[in-house]
């Protein structure tokens, strides 16, 4: 079958991989759309050895299903289904609350195998899948539905974990209108009575997220920090998403975040949060404050995503490119030339 193979650091290919073979407790999927967000683009460029090479990139997959193994039931040929990207073990303490995005089975990472980021994932014709990690999606589109599994479901467990200051009357700052916070936008309006304030360089993004529900926009800069103090009273923002993670995101997220209020970092931009151990002035991070990373989310959190798109609560942009012209993606991905997701299609 034709496959995006990382081969090794900045080496991905388009080209013919075998293809899987569904063991027992498997499903053979035929992929419909595998979605391409900025942790592939960082893996394709780590020089770090963080999971064997070759491997099938594409952790956001929605296929048919082919092919069964003899210990699989509850699925038949040609349901549709997304695949979770959390391949949690299942038994550890954290799995067994319901945590399975923090499954502690590899030690303190907590980060469990995922497609693309060791298993074989998506962005290819077929797809091998554990049975226990699929899920059904009815009669969603299988392209448009693809990016669910993170650009949908990541968003959605950090606004969910945050709903303790998500109260009526409260502000929600998002940072970053990409892949991610254009769905984070939309799942925030879901929540009642919160007002939402999106924030982005680019202002077609900021176009989009007043379309999408926003009710203020802020233009990223220097001011940016002060601009979102000023739209609420000087106190700041109860809940702070920040989908970009660079030096200068964290340093807005910082500053903006109210007291007692949460600030969730979930892009990986490799900036450090300026949180330092000392008196609190009314400025920078302030009392109260919780500070909070996440990985992806549980397979609750991607079952309420689908519910959600199935209600046309949520939708996700999406480019669509023929899995031959993946690199052509990449490129555009990484010049910040896709609007929303992009997603392979086979």
């Amino acid at each position: 079958m034709k496959a995006v193979q990382l081969v090794g650091p900045r080496d991905l290919r388009v080209h013919e991989v075998p293809d899987p073979v569904a063991g027992p407790e498997d499903v053979l999927l035929q992929v419909a759309g595998a979605g391409i967000c900025h942790s592939d683009l960082h893996v394709v460029e780590s020089e770090r050895p963080m999971f064997r090479r070759p491997v099938v990139l594409g952790h956001e997959v929605t296929g048919h299903v082919v092919e069964m193994g003899e210990q699989v039931s509850g699925w038949s040929p040609g349901d549709s289904a997304v695949v979770h990207l959390c391949w949690s073990c299942g038994e550890c303490i954290a799995c067994r609350r319901g945590d399975d995005n923090l499954c502690v089975a590899t030690g303190r990472r907590a980060q469990p195998p995922a497609p693309g980021l060791g298993p074989d994932g998506g962005m290819a014709e077929l797809m091998r899948v554990p049975a226990r990690y699929l899920l059904p999606i009815g009669n969603l589109d299988p392209v448009t539905a693809a990016p669910l599994a993170d650009a949908a479901m990541t968003p959605y467990h950090a606004i969910d974990r945050s709903r303790s200051v998500l109260r009526p009357g409260a502000t929600a700052l998002v940072i970053g209108i990409g892949g991610l916070g254009h769905v984070g936008v939309q799942i925030l309006a879901t929540v009642p009575d919160v007002r939402i304030v999106a924030l982005d360089v680019d202002e077609l993004r900021l176009k989009a997220a007043l379309d999408l529900g926003a009710h203020e926009v802020v233009k990223a800069g220097p001011d940016a920090a002060g601009r979102v103090l000023e739209l609420t009273g000087g106190l700041g923002a109860d809940a702070v998403f920040d989908f970009v993670g660079n030096a200068a995101t964290t340093t807005t997220a910082v500053n903006s975040v109210a007291p007692g209020g949460m600030c969730q970092v979930l892009g990986l931009g490799g900036g450090a949060v300026p949180v330092s151990a000392r008196a609190r002035t009314g400025r920078g991070w302030p009392w109260g404050a919780w500070l909070r990373s996440s990985y992806g989310g549980t397979r609750a959190d991607l079952e309420a995503c689908v519910r959600l798109a199935q209600e046309s609560r949520i939708s996700i942009e999406v480019e669509t490119f023929p899995l031959v012209d993946a690199l052509e993606a990449f490129r555009r991905l990484k010049v910040g030339d896709i609007r929303g997701r992009a997603v392979l299609v086979p």
